[in-house]
């Protein structure tokens, strides 16, 4: 078996298991240890996954978030019905802002029931999808691309949000705890805060399995997004919690999805 082929089998198991065990691996693939490890040094660099002791996972840390083509391919259902939350905070001839991430797709294809609009946004997954279709004007953001998080980031990005306005922001966030959100790279935290500067209205989204999380650098108060939606409800005590610091959160399992 080639490299290549091991390695993608290895991505597909964890997609499917969120964790490989060295041993097991070793024993799946016919090989010894260090080729496994070699193997899961090229995908930690590669940004698809980190090692832990005796394997690998692509859990997010604190400093580490799995790559794009893991996350597209994961939680898909999740992702729709946030999605569909949060085309309801949209009308036609709005301007809307998107930014990275797998959940930020999803709701880019589904922008296009709203049209006609004006998108803006730095994620390439949405660009592809929308830059043919009519009744869309899309406003591409540029910046370096960053393959981890299929989007383009930076300076450039930071400079040019800073000269446009929108109606609404949807920010995705693959941490939340308390009243925060975080992320774990600070390019896409400059993104993300300059797209809520710019725009008059905000939306986070967050999968409820990362609500109780933290990562390495806090994003924003969840008091500075006008509304959270997540895709099912926390515990109780966040909810709680949420509602005495006057957060809206929407649960999208719990909304009519006609």
């Amino acid at each position: 078996m080639k490299r290549e082929e091991r390695q993608q089998l290895i991505v597909n198991l964890l997609v499917e298991n969120k964790t490989v065990d060295l041993d097991d691996l070793a024993d799946r693939f016919t090989v010894s240890k260090m080729t496994v490890h070699r193997d899961l040094d090229d995908l930690e660099q590669a940004g698809v996954l980190r090692k832990v002791r005796g394997g690998a996972t692509i859990d997010a840390g604190t400093q580490f978030e799995s790559d794009f083509r893991i996350r597209e391919r994961q939680g898909h259902e999740a992702k729709v019905a946030m999605a569909r939350s949060a085309l309801e905070l949209v009308e036609p001839g709005m301007t809307v802002m998107v930014n990275d991430g797998s959940m930020a797709a999803v709701l880019g294809e589904m922008l296009l029931q709203k049209r006609p609009l004006t998108v803006i946004t730095n994620n390439a997954a949405i660009m592809e999808r929308l830059k043919t279709e009519t009744g869309i004007a899309l406003i591409a953001l540029g910046g370096i691309y960053s393959a981890k998080f299929n989007a383009y980031l930076g300076v450039v990005t930071e400079e040019a949000l800073s000269k446009l306005s929108a109606d609404i922001a949807f920010i995705s966030t693959p941490a939340v705890s308390g009243r925060r959100a975080y992320h774990m790279d600070d390019n896409v935290v400059r993104t993300k805060r300059a797209m809520m500067t710019s725009s008059a209205r905000s939306c986070l989204l967050v999968n409820h399995q990362r609500i109780g999380h933290t990562a390495l650098h806090v994003m924003a108060d969840l008091a500075d997004f006008d509304a959270v939606i997540t895709d099912s409800a926390p515990d109780t005590a966040v909810i709680d919690e949420f509602a005495q610091a006057g957060i809206t959160l929407t649960i999208a399992s719990e909304q009519d999805p006609t």
